[in-house]
């Protein structure tokens, strides 16, 4: 009996020795939590400053750009494009910092969460652990995502997360527009984060994005603004009430009343050589 007292209370002072070592550690790291929307206005796009479209002025290779202005060609005729979004596969890197709908920073000394409130938003890890990027990792929409931590200030306390994602799959694009990557998928995407030290309710994010269908780095900076007045975490399930059908290359629609029908002028039916022909 005495002997599992003693044991008792060796775990018991384990435990609490532990806890204090984590509260010692997650002091140094900065407090981002809660919940924060894109501060920028306007429909999402990579560079918040610019429109949408051409207007983004990406700078694709020759042969990039075609691929985006055939994209935009088929969505004015009354397709999808490039964009995947129709689909409900989920947005991809860096398109997914765009936020249409909030986002949540959780800190911890080894990983750091971003969660999104959109179904089309998987959740991000940013490894901050000493790690380095794998070698056979299955590739992913979000990628592979390394951070390293830094006290620019000099005040003992993290302020500034750098992070490197690389191992990104495809398809995916940078806007609805189409925007296209290499379809190598050899994208490396680098962002700073930190908090606007005029506006410490404003996070902003520095993102640069390397791939060879640019003609050189592409550089934008996004802001997500704490929410203090009103917190409502929605559910947002892409799939649910999504009235978009593809069969094979062709996008279809379902109307109001439940039938398929046309995206686009004078589209032709599905093929339909799996059912058996309607009888009257």
């Amino acid at each position: 009996m005495r002997g599992t007292c003693a044991l008792g209370s060796l775990a018991l002072l384990l435990m609490m020795a532990t806890t204090d070592v984590v509260a010692q550690d997650m002091s140094k790291y900065p407090d981002w939590g809660g919940q924060r929307r894109r501060a920028e206005t306007g429909p999402p796009r990579y560079d918040s400053t610019k429109p949408s479209g051409r207007g983004q002025q990406a700078p694709l290779t020759e042969e990039y750009r075609a691929v985006h202005e055939a994209s935009m060609a088929d969505q004015a005729a009354g397709g999808q494009g490039a964009d995947t979004t129709a689909r409900c596969l989920p947005l991809g890197m860096p398109r997914a910092m765009t936020t249409i709908f909030p986002l949540e920073f959780i800190i911890t000394p080894k990983i750091t969460y971003v969660l999104f409130e959109n179904s089309n938003g998987l959740p991000r890890r940013v490894y901050t652990d000493g790690r380095d990027f794998p070698k056979d990792d299955e590739p992913t929409f979000v990628g592979y995502s390394i951070g390293k931590w830094n006290d620019t200030d000099g005040d003992g306390r993290y302020d500034t997360l750098e992070v490197e994602t690389r191992n990104l799959r495809g398809p995916h694009t940078y806007d609805n527009t189409g925007i296209p990557f290499h379809k190598d998928n050899l994208t490396v995407i680098r962002e700073k984060f930190y908090l606007d030290k005029a506006n410490p309710d404003d996070l902003v994010n520095e993102i640069t994005t390397i791939d060879p269908a640019l003609t050189r780095p592409w550089s934008t900076t996004k802001r997500y603004r704490l929410e203090r007045e009103k917190v409502i975490w929605s559910e947002n399930t892409c799939t649910e009430g999504n009235n978009h059908v593809f069969v094979g290359t062709e996008n279809y629609m379902i109307s109001g009343d439940g039938y398929l029908m046309p995206a686009r002028k004078d589209q032709p039916p599905p093929d339909t050589r799996y059912f058996k022909p309607a009888t009257r």
